[in-house]
């Protein structure tokens, strides 16, 4: 398939909006286009694989793994063209006002472009030792993708934000014992949430240090993490089993002020728009973190309204005669085969 083939819509990230986005673009009948630049699609949701997700309707506790793949089963429902591993360095537009997206890897062509970057591209900050990455692969973690894999081990966390105590909290019930490593005299997480894992026993905390080295025997696993103290430069050894980093994380939201598009109101890579996700630039619309309106709802709720109308406005834009908004799913003729398929499936399971 050629790099320039026209697409009615192209949307840059393939996180929780972006996913929503190309399902109900291919709900109303249009050519789609989705640009991820992480080798995966299902965005931050990965971050928090093993957290429960209790706040979208209708459906009940679920976590962050499944609901990601749910996520990408419903945005592939109709086939859209999906390019992962490619970053959208450059956007610009043609002569006939379509738009050109350049990436690593060569250009797109799009009738309009849905921004659904999120907080911008989201990479943990990695352990600045060396040989790290080799441990990567076995007992060094930037994130937790399964409980149970902790249960009866020795945990060293280093990190004192919230999410490094967050997951220290998640992990006390199923952890041997947690070492908390920090930088600085206190906790940087939420008062009340230190309270809780302190109170709980199984956790101690190192202040004012950091992790100096990893050590191991075999070359594959850490077994011993060398710990200095910032103030007096004393080390000190700490047995492990696991390994978790939780030194923030790096982003990029910077596209658009490399891009020859000049959009009216953005700030630290934000669109200031409106309530039907439409940017200060025809045909170019946003959804999800990377955008703000009055009125804006912060929950992936909010995500998927900003995702239905700016799929509204880039079909009424691209055909100005089309419907201001699409079938219900219960009456659409676009899911007439799909029902079909769902209730012969249920059927046959009986």
């Amino acid at each position: 398939m050629s790099s320039q083939e026209v697409f009615d819509v192209t949307i840059i990230g393939g996180g929780p909006a972006g996913l929503y986005a190309a399902f109900y673009s291919g709900l109303r009948g249009m050519k789609v286009k989705l640009i991820e630049a992480q080798p995966h699609l299902g965005g931050k949701v990965h971050i928090y694989p093993e957290k429960l997700v209790w706040d979208v309707g209708g459906l009940t506790p679920t976590t962050g793994s499944r609901l990601a793949e749910q996520l990408i089963q419903q945005g592939l429902t109709f086939h859209p063209t999906v390019i992962l591993g490619q970053k959208v360095e450059r956007i610009a537009q043609g002569a006939d006002g379509s738009f050109i997206l350049n990436t690593s890897q060569g250009s797109h062509v799009s009738k309009t472009i849905i921004m659904a970057t999120g907080s911008g591209i989201v990479q943990p900050q990695k352990i600045k030792l060396r040989g790290a990455d080799r441990f990567e692969v076995s007992n060094l973690h930037y994130t937790v993708k399964r409980l149970d894999r902790f249960k009866g081990k020795r945990i060293l966390i280093s990190g004192g934000g919230n999410s490094a105590v967050d997951w220290a909290s998640e992990l006390q019930s199923f952890a041997q014992h947690i070492t908390l490593v920090y930088r600085k005299t206190e906790l940087a997480a939420h008062e009340a949430q230190v309270e809780r894992l302190v109170n709980k026993g199984n956790v101690s905390f190192r202040p004012e240090a950091r992790v100096s080295h990893l050590q191991s025997e075999d070359g594959e696993f850490i077994q011993q993490v060398e710990l200095t103290n910032m103030s007096t430069g004393e080390t000190e050894y700490c047995e492990v089993d696991e390994v978790i980093v939780n030194h923030g994380y790096e982003r990029d939201a910077s596209l658009l002020e490399k891009s020859e598009l000049v959009v009216e109101g953005v700030e630290d890579g934000v669109i200031r728009g409106n309530a039907y996700s439409e940017s200060s630039v025809p045909g170019l619309y946003a959804a999800g973190d990377v955008l703000r309106h009055e009125g804006k709802i912060h929950l992936l709720a909010g995500a998927f309204h900003d995702a239905v109308h700016a799929v509204n406005r880039a079909k009424t834009f691209i055909d100005p005669k089309a419907e201001q908004v699409a079938m219900v799913s219960s009456h659409n003729e676009r899911l007439t085969e799909k029902n079909r398929e769902v209730i012969n499936r249920t059927i046959k399971n009986q």
